[in-house]
């Protein structure tokens, strides 16, 4: 071989030996990639693991969070509907230490919450500290704020009370504070409960009765231009209270401190003289220890009277002044109910007034619960509280008295509480029999005949019987031109199922409302002539039965 083709040889060989050199070259930049890839899978692995892991997490923690003490059951309706509420919220709010554009962040803001107050929110951003923006915000809100990607926004998880319907039953529920203790209500008086038990507390209200009533008290605030007005709704067999409104109320959901008294709980814990309501009672007692019928006669009796000196009137100088007992309470006579008063006696009218709960304070299932006025009882005192002057009680007492006087005589105990109740042959029996019957009977004439004072309460079909009370109101001890006017309907009174309290607080008259007679005339009335029970109180009363009645009739 020739020299020329032995350095070809090795040049070709040369050539050889770098391919193969660039083929393990290859194989190794392909092990490096496959490394790297594996690391890559590995990371995401854990990243992913890591992330639902935190998101396990972050509901355990919210789920221990709801489980410390500060967690509240639910509280629904008696149809099941939620009326409060624990669940976990978010608060967003904002550090102006780390705002990059302020007069951007602010655009943006004003944007998603249009209504809030930017002089106050620009000031806070020009500071240096942290401030909540809005509290419970709502998850549309939430992602939009989100969205921004503005990190001076700080989001932070909490546990919130949510109350759905908002006034509607704040003066029963009533509220908690920061850190979810009950301070009034429901909240504070089943506090133990509600942070312990599992399942949700279960009321007797009704919040489709509820809302409806409310609904007519507020309409007629316009109307009568009172300062504040309460209901009750009861169920004069078991005590059951299916809606109990007082107004003016307020959102539970604001954690707002009312210092204003004007927004007490007005029908357990207002105590009021309530006038000729307190006449029933009177003759109630006198027929149950049978000293009178309905038929008794009552002759010459005079239009005014006095006792220490004190003159007593007739409201009506109309009234004729020979009376049967039961046109006494038709007609509402003060000086007829003083004469049949005198019949029962102060030892005995005191007694049966104590045995059907309106004179001392009543035990309920909250705290918010009046005590009436304690005084001394003399013939005087026996004079004036036979027609409800000089005697005070609460609203929620009224309706217990009124139910006991319509169910038999059977003691009942108002409640809001859902539970298993006494049947009624198991519960005492206060009233001689055949009194409630009685005692219905002339509540229906008050309603239905001409002479009674509670016509426009008389709804087609639903046998509406009750008495109307008009009493001057007291403050601080002076008798003043304001009034409260109060009216209580039993319906049906032919077997009685429901007491309706309907009270207005300091009402006057209008001169434009339209009254609607009746007695099927079609005749109207434009303006309010008196401003007593019968042209406010059961006015109310009568337009609530019209919207209640069809669900009352269906649902219970």
């Amino acid at each position: 071989m020739s020299r020329k083709k032995q350095n070809l040889f090795i040049f070709e060989n040369s050539n050889y030996f770098d391919y193969k050199k660039d083929k393990s070259n290859l194989n190794i930049s392909f092990n490096r990639v496959a490394f790297i890839f594996f690391l890559f899978l590995t990371f995401a692995f854990i990243f992913s693991f890591k992330v639902i892991y935190m998101g396990s997490l972050e509901k355990n923690i919210y789920k221990k969070i709801i489980s410390k003490s500060n967690n509240r059951s639910t509280i629904i309706d008696r149809e099941g509907n939620i009326i409060a509420k624990t669940v976990v919220t978010k608060n967003i709010g904002i550090n102006p230490n780390l705002v990059i554009d302020k007069k951007r962040l602010l655009i943006n803001l004003q944007l998603i919450y249009p209504n809030k107050d930017y002089k106050k929110i620009k000031k806070k951003i020009n500071g240096k500290k942290f401030f909540y923006f809005q509290k419970k915000i709502s998850q549309e809100k939430y992602d939009e704020l989100i969205l921004l990607g503005d990190k001076s926004i700080i989001t932070e998880q909490t546990i919130s009370r949510i109350y759905p319907h908002k006034n509607l039953f704040s003066h029963l529920i009533g509220q908690i504070d920061d850190d979810n203790n009950g301070i009034s209500g429901i909240e504070k008086s089943f506090d133990y409960e509600l942070k312990t038990m599992d399942d949700p507390l279960k009321l007797t209200l009704d919040t489709e009765l509820q809302y409806l009533i409310r609904k007519e008290l507020l309409y007629f605030t316009d109307i009568f231009n009172n300062i504040g007005s309460t209901s009750i709704l009861m169920n004069v067999n078991n005590g059951e209270i299916l809606s109990m409104v007082s107004l003016p109320d307020f959102n539970l959901n604001k954690r707002e401190e009312i210092q204003d008294v004007n927004y007490i709980n007005r029908a357990s814990k207002g105590v009021y003289e309530l006038g000729s309501v307190f006449k029933t009672f009177t003759i109630a007692s006198a027929l149950n220890e049978e000293v009178i019928e309905p038929f008794t006669e009552f002759n010459d009796l005079p239009k005014s009277t006095t006792c220490a000196g004190r003159p007593i009137r007739e409201y009506d100088l109309e009234i004729p002044s020979d009376l049967t007992a039961e046109q006494i309470l038709i007609r509402s006579g003060n000086i007829g109910s003083l004469r049949i008063a005198q019949k029962v006696g102060i030892e005995k009218f005191k007694a049966f007034l104590e045995s059907i709960g309106v004179l001392n304070k009543i035990n309920f299932d909250i705290e918010e619960v009046g005590q009436p006025i304690s005084f001394k009882w003399g013939k005087c005192k026996l004079a004036t509280s036979s027609f409800g002057h000089g005697i005070t009680t609460t609203p929620l007492q009224l309706a217990k008295g009124y139910s006991i006087l319509s169910n038999g005589g059977y003691n009942i105990n108002p409640t809001v509480i859902k539970k298993n109740l006494k049947k009624k042959e198991e519960q005492n029996k206060i009233l001689n029999e055949g009194v409630s019957e009685k005692i219905n009977l002339i509540l229906r004439k008050i309603v239905s005949t001409k002479e009674g004072t509670a016509n426009f309460a008389n709804i087609d079909g639903y046998e509406v019987g009750g008495k109307t009370g008009t009493a001057q109101k007291s403050i601080n001890g002076v008798y003043t031109k304001n009034k409260i006017n109060t009216f209580v309907a039993i319906f049906p009174t032919s077997k009685p199922k429901y007491v309706l309290v309907v009270l207005l607080d300091e009402p006057k008259i209008n001169n434009d409302y339209v009254y609607h007679y009746k007695d099927g005339s079609g005749w109207k009335q434009k303006g309010t002539p008196y401003n007593t029970a019968g042209w406010t109180s059961v006015e109310i009363a009568g337009k609530i039965i019209e919207k209640i009645g069809p669900i009352l009739a269906t649902k219970y």
